[in-house]
């Protein structure tokens, strides 16, 4: 499935002329998906409906999808029936998130709108509500899953459980959302913004960091940045991550050998299927460079967590092979070239058996 970048914008918080300049700056960063909170309505119903109109329209015509999350309480102030979903329709929405459960019957049926919207279901539950949805015959193309963000500093999902309330939606094939937050981003829903990230590991993470997490754990197919509004260097960080592989940023020691730049930089790596706990070991390389001379620099200490290591000219035919340090250990046979950045420690055990990553410098 394909992996796409999203923002949120809270029109009831904030102003549509910055709402549209938002828009405009991440689409120009490669976003296509917009998060757009209708929890709170605080004008009359013609006027909320031409603002969101005005503004869906505006970023449907970007190429963005826009998925409005509703509350119960909208569906009554603007005496909104579940059975017809004409009005979001009406207003170009793609599609709505429901902020409460039904019986699953009813949520099956929701999926055969005539308008197509997608019905977007909350994640961030290790129950099978999603599997009784399904029993109903719901009409999966047209199911979407997304998970909660968190305003209040440590009540955001810890990972293990994130895993688990993701695996059940994945395994369905249905498309997934999770949240990241910008580091300086001041509006969300509620007078609380700690952050709106679905992690709390993520809650302080630089935002390209937290994505990759994300898209790494191959759990999630959309990435949405929960708070607004995120600066132009945290949306071109995301806009060049890569969404399929890891890629490391790794900074060089001062002694690295242009052959050895060559290797970390210019290759597809791939860790080798039967692996070791000790590196993860990128092979195919030493093979390309094996004429390659690469004398000894950076050698005489332990190597630590995180280290990008290359064999030297005393390592025989593991010469030129590129490992990445798992556990500390000494091997004067290799080469340390770089370091991992630290943030990006937290990538390493998703490289798996025959995983692809690359390199780029920090």
């Amino acid at each position: 499935m394909k992996r796409v970048l999203g923002i949120s914008v809270y029109p009831d918080h904030s102003d549509s002329e910055t709402d549209r300049a938002y828009i405009e700056l991440a689409h120009r960063y490669g976003f296509r998906r917009i998060f757009m909170s209708m929890l709170e309505i605080n004008e009359e119903s013609e006027v909320v409906k031409e603002k969101f109109k005005n503004l869906i329209f505006f970023a449907k015509s970007l190429g963005y999808e826009t998925i409005l999350d509703v509350a119960p309480t909208i569906f009554e102030q603007l005496g909104i029936s579940y059975d017809d979903l004409s009005f979001f329709h009406e207003l170009g929405a793609d599609g709505i998130r429901l902020d409460l459960g039904f019986d699953g019957n009813k949520e099956a049926m929701l999926t055969y709108n005539p308008y197509e919207l997608a019905i977007e279901l909350n994640m961030s539950n290790d129950v099978a509500y999603l599997d009784n949805i399904l029993t109903y015959q719901a009409n999966t193309p047209f199911l979407y899953g997304c998970h909660n963000f968190y305003p209040q500093e440590g009540t955001a999902l810890p990972f293990e459980f994130f895993e688990k309330c993701s695996q059940r939606f994945k395994r369905q094939g249905i498309r997934t959302a999770a949240f990241i937050t910008s580091q300086v981003g001041e509006i969300g829903p509620w007078d609380i913004n700690d952050g709106l990230p679905t992690l709390e590991m993520h809650r302080h993470l630089p935002v390209d960091v937290a994505a990759k997490h994300l898209f790494a754990t191959d759990l999630i197919d959309d990435v949405i940045i929960g708070n607004a509004y995120a600066s132009e260097e945290e949306l071109q960080a995301l806009g060049k991550i890569d969404r399929y592989q890891s890629v490391f940023a790794i900074e060089f020691v001062s002694e690295v050998n242009e052959v050895e730049r060559q290797i970390v930089l210019n290759e597809q790596h791939v860790r080798r299927g039967d692996i070791t706990n000790q590196v993860i070991r990128s092979t195919e390389v030493r093979k390309k460079y094996k004429n390659e001379s690469n004398p000894v620099h950076d050698a005489s200490f332990e190597f630590q967590v995180g280290d990008v290591v290359i064999g030297n000219d005393q390592f025989g035919k593991y010469k030129n092979e590129l490992q990445v340090v798992l556990e500390p250990h000494s091997d004067p046979r290799k080469n340390k070239v770089g370091t991992i950045r630290e943030e990006e420690l937290i990538l390493l055990p998703f490289i798996h058996p025959w995983s692809k990553f690359k390199f780029i410098e920090k």
